[in-house]
């Protein structure tokens, strides 16, 4: 074990544990593309860690991720930026709602029971519709029959005013619809430090009607922005981003986040959906004891640390973040921003070397034809 102390949350960690659960979490995101907010968020308060810091500095890793994917499919021209613009309007006002809120019950000393039951529930929710759809999914593969959809689904939502057309993903709808998700999605981020994308996805295909292709890029150009709100308005109003826990957790997840998108390509999505699921609702059981069943008497504060000896380094980030906290936060965004798109221009430059090396790898072991024999002819 390596503790390290972080100065703005006054708790000791584990570097090694923050690492692999950072890791283990980006993994499982790549995997299935899901955002890891809403698990890394209770990881981070089971460590101890307090939720009013918990939420904020994973809202900050996933503004690196979000960059870093973003990128991605800016090269691939796989992003509606005029759809996006529309949500993001939306998630302002949502985030600025959402951080009242914050204010009001953490004013009230209740943020840390209302945020362990929005998990509670949200994970037992998503976790069994991915296990029914993984069910049915396997069902449907082993009876190997197809289900025909319609290209767009028609709602009341789409009949609402202000009606506008979205050029990129071949939509005439209303903008009030992205703008309303918006409001959704920002003000969740501002409570659970989430990145919304578990929201936004479904209703960008069965709400919106958006092509397939463009959701991934437009979900993460919408994230960006978002959290970027949500870290400067945390960091000004409860100085409660810290750098300490931000860079291990941006490190961990990228990383994870690149090995589980190749590992997607070889495993069998439908089976791990459903371990996936059965993981998300054992978090939420998990969290449901933690809140109401576990006896928290000889618990002081989860790790708090006792010592108030701080480097030189730690001591200035602390008087930093006190001192100019807008400054602090918009430097935190910083940090996340050029950490992501670094590893964006990273694995574009080391992919095709990567392809061409298991390429070359798999052509030297691949097993020579046998010759074929010939026959006289008669």
């Amino acid at each position: 074990m390596l503790d390290i102390y972080l100065p703005i949350a006054q708790v000791n960690v584990d570097i090694f544990l923050l690492l692999f659960l950072s890791l283990a979490v980006g993994v499982l995101s790549g995997l299935f593309g899901v955002g890891g907010g809403f698990l890394m968020t209770p990881f981070l308060i089971f460590m101890g860690i307090p939720p009013v810091y918990a939420v904020p500095n994973e809202v900050n890793n996933i503004l690196a991720t979000s960059v870093s994917g973003s990128l991605t499919h800016w090269y691939k021209n796989t992003l509606d930026y005029k759809m996006g613009l529309m949500i993001v309007s939306g998630g302002i006002v949502g985030t600025l709602l959402g951080i009242t809120t914050f204010t009001y019950f953490s004013e009230i000393g209740k943020i840390s029971l209302i945020i362990s039951l929005l998990y509670m529930y949200l994970l037992a929710i998503v976790g069994t519709l991915m296990l029914i759809e993984g069910i049915k999914e396997k069902s449907r593969q082993n009876k190997k029959t197809l289900i025909k959809k319609k290209l767009h689904d028609h709602n009341w939502l789409q009949g609402l005013p202000l009606r506008m057309r979205f050029h990129k993903s071949k939509l005439y709808e209303s903008a009030l619809t992205p703008i309303l998700l918006g409001l959704i999605v920002g003000f969740v981020a501002a409570m659970m430090g989430i990145g919304g994308a578990f929201l936004m996805v479904p209703a960008m295909i069965y709400i919106v009607g958006m092509p397939i292709k463009l959701i991934p890029g437009t979900s993460l150009f919408v994230t960006i922005f978002i959290s970027a709100i949500v870290t400067i308005l945390h960091a000004f109003n409860y100085g409660s981003i810290d750098l300490f826990l931000v860079i291990p957790l941006i490190i961990g997840s990228i990383i994870g986040v690149q090995l589980g998108q190749k590992l997607g390509q070889f495993l069998d999505s439908t089976e791990l959906k459903s371990l996936f699921a059965m993981l998300l609702l054992s978090v939420s059981i998990a969290i449901g004891y933690d809140s109401f069943f576990r006896d928290k008497s000889n618990i002081i504060n989860g790790t708090k640390a006792t010592n108030t000896d701080l480097n030189s380094l730690a001591e200035f980030t602390l008087k930093f973040s006190n001192d100019v906290p807008f400054l602090y936060g918009a430097l935190a965004i910083l940090l996340a921003i050029s950490l992501g798109a670094l590893s964006a221009f990273a694995r574009k430059i080391l992919s095709p070397v990567i392809r061409k090396l298991l390429s070359d790898f798999k052509n030297k072991n691949q097993p020579k034809d046998k010759e074929e024999i010939k026959f006289p002819e008669k």
